[in-house]
């Protein structure tokens, strides 16, 4: 008969090979009675929503040196929040980021709460977010779910259901096993343990704590785990960046509106993006085409920007936007599609 997975055997295998990460505190330094900081743990948490733990940790020390707690970061201008984000892809987390600040400084006194519920009544704090501070900064015996942990049920329950509709029983799979006691660092080791052995392709199941009550692994079918549904095919959008350069230097910038994707960011004036752009240049000018289009891939669509070049007189006003003078100019304070656009400009 195969023996049920013990979170106690998780945890001594997370004891020896716990991930180094700047926003963890790891399993000796607990054992000394280090704490970890709520902001910090929310932060990355944040930050690590859709994109690699590789991708964030230059994000995450750029962000907690310039504004080492919730207080500082709520006090922040958002134009340098979201110059500082730019890169990270998914920029309403930025937006939220600064609202969840200033609501923890301004109606929490600077502290963070120490429930799920309490970081739930928080803007832009979601139930897996709530969970997983709840969980990583208080030790609170809360579930959490990431794709890591929804891959290793699946396989440690030989679970064939396809995601997203195995998202239920898998959570209740996740729940049996949290236990009572260092639920933060539980949290953490079935996320490792997702992250490094029990990998999406070829799992390192003889590395594996929990290899002999794992049902796949005995039925070997742990690679095929976890299935899921046939993505649906992304359309793809159509648009025109306009980059106009004043012979000074200065480049010509609009900020985008907050709501939508890229809101509040810095970028080039564009037509909307649809089927058939407009031309509506934001200067009058003669504009030139380049033979390149700028292409990005958002989460539900492709991208392919018509890029237009102009050189402008000193005297000549926009019809949007605002020129930014060249030391105030930084091609990284752009989102990743607006610096493929400048990329294209600047070698043309």
């Amino acid at each position: 008969m195969r023996e049920s997975a013990s979170a106690q055997e998780l945890l001594d295998w997370y004891d020896r090979n716990a991930r180094r990460m700047p926003w963890r505190v790891g399993p000796d330094a607990r054992r000394l009675g280090v704490r970890p900081d709520p902001y910090r743990i929310w932060m990355s948490e944040v930050m690590l929503q859709q994109t690699t733990v590789a991708a964030v940790k230059s994000y995450f020390e750029t962000f907690t040196a310039r504004w080492p707690t919730v207080v500082d970061l709520a006090a922040a201008e958002d134009a340098d929040v979201m110059a500082a984000w730019a890169g990270l892809g998914y920029y309403a987390r930025a937006r939220n980021l600064l609202k969840c600040a200033r609501a923890v400084a301004n109606d929490h006194s600077g502290v963070f709460p120490d429930t799920r519920e309490g970081l739930l009544s928080l803007p832009g704090i979601g139930p897996y977010t709530a969970a997983a501070v709840a969980a990583i900064a208080f030790d609170r015996p809360e579930t959490v779910v990431d794709g890591n942990v929804e891959r290793v049920m699946a396989r440690l329950h030989d679970e064939h259901t396809p995601l997203p509709t195995a998202k239920p029983v898998l959570t209740e799979m996740a729940a049996a096993l949290t236990p009572q006691e260092r639920p933060g660092d539980y949290a953490q080791a079935v996320m490792d343990l997702g992250a490094t052995i029990c990998t999406p392709r070829k799992p390192a199941c003889g590395l594996c704590p929990w290899r002999k009550p794992c049902a796949a692994w005995e039925a070997g079918t742990a690679a095929e785990l976890p299935r899921k549904l046939p993505k649906k095919r992304k359309p793809t959008r159509l648009g025109i960046a306009y980059l106009a350069r004043r012979v000074d230097g200065a480049w010509l910038l609009e900020r985008r509106p907050d709501k939508g994707l890229l809101g509040g960011m810095l970028g080039w004036p564009g037509s909307d993006w649809g089927d058939a752009p407009q031309d509506d240049p934001p200067i009058r000018a003669e504009w030139r085409e380049l033979p390149a289009e700028a292409r990005h891939t958002f989460t539900h669509f492709h991208l392919r920007l018509m890029v237009k070049t102009a050189l402008v007189p000193m005297d000549r006003a926009p019809i949007r936007g605002d020129f930014v003078e060249l030391p105030d100019f930084s091609p990284s304070d752009l989102p990743t599609v607006m610096r493929k656009a400048f990329d294209l400009a600047k070698d043309s």
